[in-house]
Order: C-alpha cells, then structure tokens, then sequence
C-alpha cells in the first residue's frame, strides 16, 4: 500500500453513504470531481477539458460532519492521503482501488447554494464545527465576503 499527501479542489457526485458501527465509530465514502479546464495553446491546438472521479473515505467525527452537512453539488476542498489496495473479485480476478482518506475538509459552496442541502447546512453550528479536523486542530474560521476579516483569537475557537 503506498501513502502520499494530496489536496483537492471539486464538486461531490452524489450524496455521501455513512456507515456507523456499535463501537460508535463512523466511515463515510463518496465521489469527488475535480476539472481541469481546457484551453488552446498558441499554435491553435486546443486541449480539452478533464474530470477525475476521486474516492473519497472520511471517518469518525469528520464522517459524522459529512453525514449531516455534505450533500450531491457541493464544492469541497479536501487534504488527505492516497492509498491504494487490492481485492479479488467474484471471480478472481485481482482489483486495484485508489481512495483518498481525509484528514481535512472545508466547504466551499456558499451557503444555501445547493437547494437540496438542509437549512442547517448554511446555518453557523455548520462552520463551527466543520473547521475542525480528524487531528482535533482548528482551522481558519471560513469568513463571508460581506464580514471583513478580524484578528480576535476567541473567533477562532471552534465551538
């Protein structure tokens, strides 16, 4: 199994599965499309647009966040790990999976953006508590573009 650091930019394919166990452990799994936009290079040769599918596993109080406040269409910035591994099919034949395993996510889409995420989505218990990662090390709060960014170190506690 190989191990390297990646950070990603997309957009969620479809609404995340959540797995919780009797431990109270949780694992949530879904899709993430990240682009690179086509262009034309200078001798007219145009390159065009490419989507990569991302799987994506986040686990215990991050899956919980997930769970409540990640839905289909929304913009996510994620830190994590690649690994990949191996399984035999049904009939089998050796399969290879490469899954990204979060450590950090912050949500980009602006609030109420998606009609299908709750209201609680885009309410503030959601950014207080999604600032936090699976280490327990706060993040930067996310500021509003109409709210000027301030200096008072109690903003940026995370409850």
């Amino acid at each position: 199994m190989s191990v390297n650091r990646v950070i990603l930019i997309g957009n969620v394919g479809q609404d995340p599965r959540v797995k919780y166990f009797d431990t109270g452990s949780a694992v949530a799994t879904f899709p993430l499309a990240t682009t690179d936009r086509g262009y034309t290079l200078a001798n007219g040769t145009q390159i065009p647009e490419r989507t990569e599918w991302h799987n994506i596993v986040a686990s215990n109080r991050l899956a919980e966040i997930v769970d409540k406040y990640v839905h289909k269409g929304d913009k996510l910035y994620l830190e994590g790990k690649i690994r990949t591994r191996s399984y035999s099919d049904q009939s089998g034949a050796m399969r290879y999976i490469t899954e990204i395993y979060v450590d950090n996510m912050e949500m980009l889409s602006p609030k109420g953006a998606n009609p299908g995420a709750g209201a609680s989505a885009s309410g503030q218990s959601a950014t207080g508590q999604q600032q936090q990662s699976v280490a327990g090390q706060p993040q930067q709060a996310q500021q509003s573009q109409a709210q000027p960014t301030q200096d008072n170190p109690a903003d940026d506690l995370p409850f």
